[in-house]
């Protein structure tokens, strides 16, 4: 079992919020008939009933670590993963202004064959989660992706484009990684 696990290329979706990370990973997964790892701070911040912390955002993380490693188990080649500890460690920075040394130690961008950073060049959509509407925090949350992302040296391609644009953008990426 541990073989399959370590032979399965892991492919994270990181970007602002409202980016279509969710909607990209499953088209995806399904393009490839292959497995994903859902977004776990969204199940956890939905059942809380009261203003998250950093420690709840350690917790996020810790499971989402968890959850993606039962997905390897079930995933076909390839896992598609909706977040990583990257969008723990920028959540925390960005939103809360502080530094958690526990995801920080637990992020290993090597651990993923490829980035898709999702381009915050489509329509925010609202829900009771998001935060960032405006503009100027889009922007500002994008490049700061786009620079840890530099910063790691780990592979990474912006994509954009709308709807099924945007979904051949990420397949053409894919491909890429997956004929090497």
């Amino acid at each position: 079992m541990e073989k399959k696990i370590n032979s399965i290329i892991r492919i994270a979706l990181v970007g602002p919020e409202s980016t279509g990370k969710t909607t990209l990973t499953n088209e995806l997964a399904n393009y490839y008939n292959t497995t994903c790892v859902d977004e776990y701070a969204r199940e956890y911040i939905g059942n809380l009933k009261r203003k998250y912390t950093i420690k709840d955002i350690e917790i996020i993380a810790q499971q989402q670590l968890i959850q993606e490693e039962i997905a390897a188990q079930k995933a076909n080649r390839l896992l598609f993963c909706d977040t990583n500890l990257l969008v723990t460690k920028i959540w925390c920075e960005y939103t809360l202004k502080e530094y958690s040394e526990t995801i920080n130690k637990n992020y290993k961008p090597c651990t993923y064959k490829l980035h898709l950073l999702t381009d915050i060049d489509i329509k925010w959509q609202a829900d009771s989660q998001r935060e960032h509407q405006n503009l100027i925090d889009r922007e500002q949350l994008f490049l700061s992706y786009k620079k840890e992302l530099e910063k790691a040296l780990t592979p990474y391609t912006v994509i954009n484009g709308t709807g099924t644009e945007r979904l051949k953008n990420s397949i053409i990426e894919v491909d890429k990684i997956i004929s090497l």
